[in-house]
């Protein structure tokens, strides 16, 4: 079974798109291309549990097993060698990421606190949206409990569209809350 989100996108976020961009090929209509999760723990390096227990919480979430991300180059001011877990991170598509930015949009945005909107301004210019969350407490997969640590994350979503305003339209029309 498809994801409801996707069958919203192509019902009526498509055709609204190219009605709106008045876009000649049905190629140039943009489109969610992968969501990346990523949260970046510095302290694993002190103790391998955080390292467990965050690719624990990310797959949860997420509902795929993340990759351990390693350090590229040796720092010494922060103690860290090559080769060193220092993160995690999950590249979702297809359904995997519908289903998610179906759940982030209408679940766990709105579970943050005194939330108001995400910020217009989080574009790069070609079309792409980033975000950082401060808890991974807003996500209803997390038992408050079991929490040891909060950790926060980036979450990033690629789109196909070339321009930051047709990446608006795009992401506002599957749901996201922009604030006003």
């Amino acid at each position: 079974m498809a994801a409801r989100l996707r069958e919203t996108y192509n019902k009526e976020i498509f055709p609204a798109l190219k009605e709106q961009f008045q876009y000649k090929n049905v190629m140039e209509v943009p489109k969610l291309e992968k969501i990346t999760i990523n949260i970046g723990l510095g302290e694993a390096k002190d103790n391998a549990k955080v390292m467990e227990k965050a690719v624990e919480e990310l797959s949860v979430i997420a509902g795929q097993r993340p990759v351990v991300t390693r350090a590229r180059k040796s720092i010494a001011n922060f103690k860290v060698r090559q080769g060193m877990p220092v993160g995690t991170k999950v590249t979702l598509r297809g359904d995997n990421m519908y289903e998610f930015a179906d759940k982030f949009f209408n679940i766990a945005l709105p579970r943050v606190r005194d939330f108001k909107g995400v910020s217009k301004n989080s574009f790069d210019g070609r079309g792409n949206y980033s975000l950082g969350i401060k808890e991974q407490l807003i996500f209803p997969e997390i038992v408050y409990d079991q929490v040891d640590m909060i950790k926060g994350m980036n979450i990033v979503f690629t789109t196909t569209a070339k321009t930051d305003e047709e990446a608006l339209a795009l992401l506002r029309l599957l749901g996201m809350p922009f604030e006003k």
